[in-house]
């Protein structure tokens, strides 16, 4: 709608605020796009220097193990054995061993296995274990990939640390996670196989070389060795694992984060350092400039908007008003206030309008008696179908009964009849489920007596429903309708299933039954006559029980309300009826 107000309002932003934004926008856009760089250009410089202090820590560790190479004690052990070394002497080794164990201050424990004697030793807290006899020492993972291979190391990823020998020098409670590099020991002439050691390094230092490119809690570092297993992260629950797919999958198509990463080289070739940035965490500064810009640009754009608001008021509100009573119209409220008192053009208006709504207030009385009574004829209608077919059978139970027994339970019979009938002239009246099902149990009491043990039935009801209302008269009827299709025309094995429950805020009653079943078309022609309007259309009378229950609850309920029958394969005949729960009529 072009008010003058809108008008108004388009001129100050085409000529004010908007011009205002996309200033900001312009002057956002170069900065973020200056920081891009500066902060991109930065982090490669860091992500390289980190890499190539990664790469001689990992070669220090790497040729560690070249320095028993130049102890004569250690290497004529490897060599000879323990046992056949006419140079061994157990202090001489004991004090090597703590001096090479003592020159890397990361060193957790070292495993010495000598292929001479298959024996193996720990050295942990600068303490030897005893030796122990493994023969098949080379049989174990990642000790076999390193013996069948050219390599002269492989690196295990993290783990905590074990206690290789079952030694009593490693306590229990050491659970330090520690990466171990298992070195292969060969006699340099011949290239014989001499044994192996094993180191376990805390991760303290090549973590912190790692950690160095973490800032903040907006950006995190991952370690990944050529086969793509998490050497270091900032998420703990990763190290030492294979990277999940979802994790890469992050890593190479998240737009909102800054992915770097660089393959390291030498002995750590196929090994890739990464680092992930928070674009959000990047772009702080600029972001926080831009929103002071448009904070800016909004007190400019209330201000000009207070500005709007004084001089149109006394022109644009009495439209607005207007404007607001048609919609309040709209929305359904015809009790709208009108003021007729002004003697302008808006007053004139809202005379008329006042006029129009109190002729059509009228209109919608009249036509609302009318629908009202549209319905109590329909269910008069409806009341008027209503099957006498009980009453008889009910009659010649009680003869039935006189003839064989003779006895109170004549009586019983009619006090029971009397009771229903009572029940039965609250047609059109909201009842308890309760009261229902005993109407409907006291019918099914006076078939038994009519049609002796062989009748067969059985009521489930849910408590939750018991005290709930629905319309009288609902259930009984489909009763009848069993004994009508089935006792009364031979079936007299078929069993009766009636059950209530709360089902999503609907009341659920199904009552089914294991006798004669319907074809397909005479399924479906029933099908057509219960969901026939009332009063439109031509149907039989038969089941007229049924149709009228539907007819009923829809009445009641409107669409809300659900009948389904259905044969079951031939097998039997179901009703399932499904009412939404109502405080009507409780």
């Amino acid at each position: 709608m072009k008010s003058i107000q809108n008008r108004l309002l388009l001129m100050l932003l085409v000529f004010i605020v908007l011009p205002y934004f996309l200033s900001v926008f312009f002057i956002y856009t170069y900065t973020k796009s200056s920081v891009e760089q500066y902060e991109l250009e930065n982090s490669r410089e860091q992500l390289q220097k980190n890499a190539e202090d990664l790469e001689q820590y990992f070669e220090e560790m790497i040729d560690f193990p070249s320095l028993l190479y130049r102890n004569p004690d250690l290497f004529r052990i490897f060599n000879n054995g323990f046992e056949d070394s006419i140079y061994f002497s157990p202090k001489t080794m004991e004090k090597s061993l703590e001096t090479f164990y003592l020159m890397r201050k990361e060193i957790r424990q070292m495993r010495f296995y000598i292929d001479k004697n298959k024996e193996s030793f720990t050295l942990y807290n600068a303490m030897i274990s005893t030796r122990r006899y493994q023969p098949d020492f080379l049989e174990q993972s990642p000790v076999k990939e390193l013996y069948a291979s050219d390599l002269n190391y492989i690196i295990d990823p993290p783990h905590a640390l074990m206690n290789y020998n079952n030694a009593a020098i490693v306590p229990k409670s050491d659970k330090t996670v520690v990466l171990t590099f298992h070195h292969k020991i060969t006699d340099v002439l011949s290239k014989k196989f001499l044994g192996v050691i094993s180191i376990d390094i805390d991760m303290g230092e090549y973590a912190r070389i790692c950690s160095n490119l973490v800032q903040g809690n907006d950006s995190s570092v991952l370690l990944l060795d050529s086969k793509n297993r998490v050497m270091y992260s900032n998420d703990r629950s990763l190290i030492g694992e294979v990277l999940p797919n979802g994790e890469k999958v992050r890593l190479e198509g998240n737009n909102q984060d800054i992915i770097l990463s660089k393959e390291l080289s030498g002995s750590l070739k196929g090994w890739q350092l990464i680092k992930k940035s928070s674009s959000q965490a990047l772009y702080e500064d600029v972001r926080k400039t831009a929103y002071t810009n448009i904070i800016v640009g909004i007190g400019v754009g209330l201000l000009g908007l207070l500005m709007i608001a004084v001089i149109s008021n006394r022109i644009t509100r009495p439209i607005a008003s207007l404007s607001q009573k048609v919609r309040s119209i709209e929305g359904g409220n015809e009790n709208v206030p009108f003021d007729d008192s002004r003697d302008d053009e808006i007053g004139h208006l809202e005379s008329h309008m006042k006029d129009m709504m109190n002729r059509i207030n009228t209109h919608i009385d009249r036509e609302y008696k009318l629908e009202i009574e549209n319905r109590k004829n329909q269910f008069m209608a409806l009341k008027s179908q209503i099957n006498p077919h009980f009453l008889f059978n009910a009659l010649q139970s009680i003869g039935a009964v006189a003839l064989r027994s003779k006895a109170p339970k004549v009586y019983q019979l009619i006090t029971s009849l009397s009771r229903m009938m009572r029940y039965s002239l609250q047609a059109d009246q909201w009842v308890r489920v309760r009261d229902e099902v005993d109407y409907t149990k006291a019918y099914l009491a006076l078939q038994s007596e009519r049609f002796g043990d062989s009748v067969s039935y059985s009521v489930e009801m849910d408590d939750s429903i018991l005290d709930m209302t629905i319309p009288s008269m609902i259930l009984q009827p489909l009763a009848e309708n069993f004994f009508k299709h089935t006792y009364e025309e031979g079936f007299s094995s078929a069993h009766l299933l009636i059950k209530g429950s709360n089902q999503d805020g609907h009341l659920d009653f199904l009552v089914e039954n294991d006798g004669p079943g319907l074809t397909e078309d005479k399924l479906e022609t029933l099908r057509i006559n219960i969901y026939t309007p009332p009063f439109e259309g031509t149907y039989s009378n038969e089941h007229i029980g049924l149709k009228n229950i539907r007819d009923r609850l829809l009445l009641k309920y409107g669409p809300g309300a659900q009948l389904h029958v259905d044969s079951m394969n031939g097998k039997g005949f179901s009703v399932r009826m499904k009412i939404p729960i109502s405080e009507e009529g409780s």
